[in-house]
Order: structure tokens, then C-alpha cells, then sequence
């Protein structure tokens, strides 16, 4: 991969991570319900074997995984936007009852960290316009 185009270059046109979960309803109930993703769809081999399923929400795509091996659980997920005091908002008026995240402000912008029932970390950010590496 390089940064220029010519015959035979890898382009590369997304990103996705993988997060491990162990309970469907959990997952559900924290990436559906509270973070407010949709469910793209969902894939087991066989009705008794593990999950493997996607969300999204505007930019953000995720694969949810029960398989073993798939993702680390405690994985993080660094996620750049706009918008991250209206996404603090909205996440504290539904009061979800495991989950209480602030507004964190350093170098870099504001920040919003928020753990998946799974241990799993989305890190939304919102950079500053003179942040490093801007």
C-alpha cells in the first residue's frame, strides 16, 4: 500500500473492528438500544452456534463476535467526530443504569470513552482545530 494511485495499488476502503461479546441480549441492549446503532445484520452457521453480527450508526461500522477468537475482549476503538456534546446528551437522558460517561477535555479535544458490557472501549473523540497531529 502507498499513497499513490497506479496500476496494481491496495486501496483500502474500510476499516472494521471487531469487538468480542458474550450475550446477545447485552450487546443488544448497549449498542442498539443506548449508543443507538443499527442492526445491519447477523450470521450464525447454525442455529446453536455463535454470533457474528454488524452495527452501524452514521460512519461508525462494528462486528460483534461470540466466536472465540475473533477480538480480544477489552479492545479499544478510537472514533473521530463532530458532534460529541450532542452524543453525551442524548446517551445521559436515556439513563442507562450501567453506564454514567462524562466529557473528557485534553490536547487532543473532547473526548466521550464509553465500555461495552463486555469491557470493550469506544473512544469518541472530537478533535480541537491546533490538536497534534492535525
Amino acid at each position: 500500500m502507498n499513497d499513490s494511485k497506479g496500476a496494481g495499488d491496495v486501496v483500502v476502503r474500510r476499516a472494521v473492528p471487531i469487538f468480542r461479546i458474550f450475550d446477545v441480549a447485552k450487546a443488544h441492549d448497549f449498542y442498539l438500544d443506548y449508543l443507538g446503532c443499527t442492526l445491519d445484520w447477523e450470521h450464525r452457521f447454525a442455529p446453536d452456534t455463535p454470533l457474528y453480527t454488524q452495527v452501524s450508526r452514521s460512519g461508525l461500522v462494528l462486528h460483534l463476535s461470540e466466536h472465540h477468537g475473533d477480538a480480544t475482549p477489552g479492545s479499544t476503538v478510537y472514533v473521530e467526530l463532530t458532534g460529541v456534546r450532542t452524543l453525551h446528551a442524548e446517551l445521559t437522558a436515556k439513563d442507562y443504569p450501567y453506564l454514567r460517561p462524562g466529557l473528557e477535555e485534553d490536547e487532543f479535544g473532547t473526548g466521550l470513552t464509553l465500555i461495552d458490557p463486555f469491557g470493550n472501549r469506544l473512544r469518541f473523540n472530537e478533535p480541537r482545530p491546533d490538536a497534534p497531529g492535525k
